[in-house]
């Protein structure tokens, strides 16, 4: 995570604009974008559920898991880039609210 953030503020420094140019919302709009679009592709993946499992059932599915995975990777990034923007780790975030949720349910799992 910690190269990610480095990497990630630097490339859009780099070849977009200057982190601050963006606003906390712009940066959650985008996030909220990605994220969005993950969720459409998950829609389309659910419908095949019930498709039959021919192969072109079968390569649309692959197809669509990995770019459901990409829109993850991309919402993960933005993410990061929201954080940065409002000057906290994303890292010690995650690692501080896994925590309190294990905390809370009892969990003996930690980050």
């Amino acid at each position: 995570m910690a190269e990610l953030r480095l990497k990630n503020v630097q490339r859009c420094e780099d070849v977009f604009h200057e982190l601050n140019e963006w606003s906390p919302t712009d940066w959650a709009c985008a996030f909220a974008g990605e994220a969005g679009e993950a969720c459409n592709k998950v829609k389309k993946l659910r419908r095949l559920d019930g498709a039959d499992s021919n192969l072109d059932s079968i390569n649309k599915r692959q197809e669509l898991i990995n770019e459901i995975v990409e829109e993850v990777a991309d919402t993960v990034i933005y993410a990061d880039l929201l954080a940065a923007r409002i000057g906290k780790s994303l890292e010690q975030a995650i690692k501080e609210k896994f925590n309190k949720v294990s905390t809370e349910k009892g969990s003996k799992i930690f980050l």
